[in-house]
């Protein structure tokens, strides 16, 4: 009986220093939301599991590791959903513990889905929250423990598609930022990313985020493998080659664009593995995590 209760109390400390890593939501706009509408009734946020819809405030949730661990690398995350959900779990809170393990503070972000309804120029919408973040990180380095030229990104699927994004029109500024504060990230993750808005897209993603009837000038404009120049961070990608949600060419663009402008990057590619297997793809023994902290670790980040 005695051990059991040992046993007990063992599992209930290690389960309190897990959680302890993750702290409250934090306001990106605590002052009111930029590029908003008020919204319908009927638009309240949903979450059904680790699944949120209907997003009108986002927030960002920090995940530090133990002081002793940490290393003062950060990462934002964002989770994938085609613009019209987010997998907070297996794509949110599962990879910044994930990071955590390896002393890098992990921050996941409850980004706004683009609708007309909420926001003045959908188009701007996830952006702008996404340069939020890093603005957020940055402006608060020293109480969270991070060097704030260590801090990256890292985007699943549609979240991909954002982290592309940020990672190639860092220098559109679309927040304000009275302070200056640098909103190009370090280094940025791409892991089975919508990239391209043309001949491989997502075409649900593509809709969501820029309509069903977006001009030339757009469909360029969000083809981030476009929009690739040698100022892009370094990048990491991953990718299964049978993924029939968001073709493996996504992937295989980006980084020819990042290798044409001799961007540093490095590219995994699964035979196999399908669409959003999260940090463990049930049809390989490798794990993309760990080529990931040893790319981290060679580029000193």
């Amino acid at each position: 009986m005695y051990i059991r209760i040992a046993s007990l109390l063992i599992m209930a400390l290690v389960s309190q220093t897990l959680f302890a890593q993750q702290q409250k939501p934090v306001l990106l706009y605590p002052n009111g939301v930029p590029n908003s509408k008020k919204a319908p009734a009927a638009y309240v946020e949903k979450r059904e599991g680790d699944i949120i819809s209907l997003v009108t405030d986002p927030t960002i949730t920090p995940y530090l590791s133990a002081k002793g661990k940490a290393t003062g690398a950060a990462i934002i995350i964002f989770p994938g959903g085609s613009y019209i959900n987010l997998a907070m779990g297996h794509e949110g809170a599962a990879i910044a513990q994930e990071f955590n393990k390896i002393g890098v503070a992990a921050f996941v972000v409850k980004y706004r889905l683009p609708n007309d309804d909420i926001m003045v120029d959908k188009t701007i919408g996830p952006l702008q929250d996404a340069e939020r973040a890093i603005q957020i990180v940055r402006q608060r380095a020293v109480e969270w423990g991070v060097n704030p030229s260590k801090v990256g990104i890292i985007g699943f699927s549609a979240g991909g598609h954002l982290a592309s994004t940020l990672d190639t029109h860092f220098d559109k500024v679309v927040i304000e930022n009275k302070d200056n504060i640098n909103l190009r990230p370090d280094f940025a993750m791409l892991i089975y990313p919508v990239v391209s808005f043309g001949p491989f897209a997502h075409a649900y993603s593509r809709e969501n985020l820029i309509g069903k009837n977006p001009s030339s000038e757009t469909l360029a404009l969000y083809s981030n493998e476009k929009q690739v120049t040698a100022n892009t961070p370094p990048t990491f990608l991953v990718h299964a080659e049978d993924d029939d949600v968001v073709p493996v060419q996504n992937s295989l663009l980006f980084y020819d664009a990042l290798v044409k402008n001799k961007v540093k990057a490095e590219i995994h590619i699964f035979q196999e593995g399908g669409h959003g297997f999260g940090l463990n793809n049930s049809k390989s023994i490798n794990h993309w995590f760990d080529w990931a902290a040893n790319w981290l670790n060679e580029n000193g980040f």
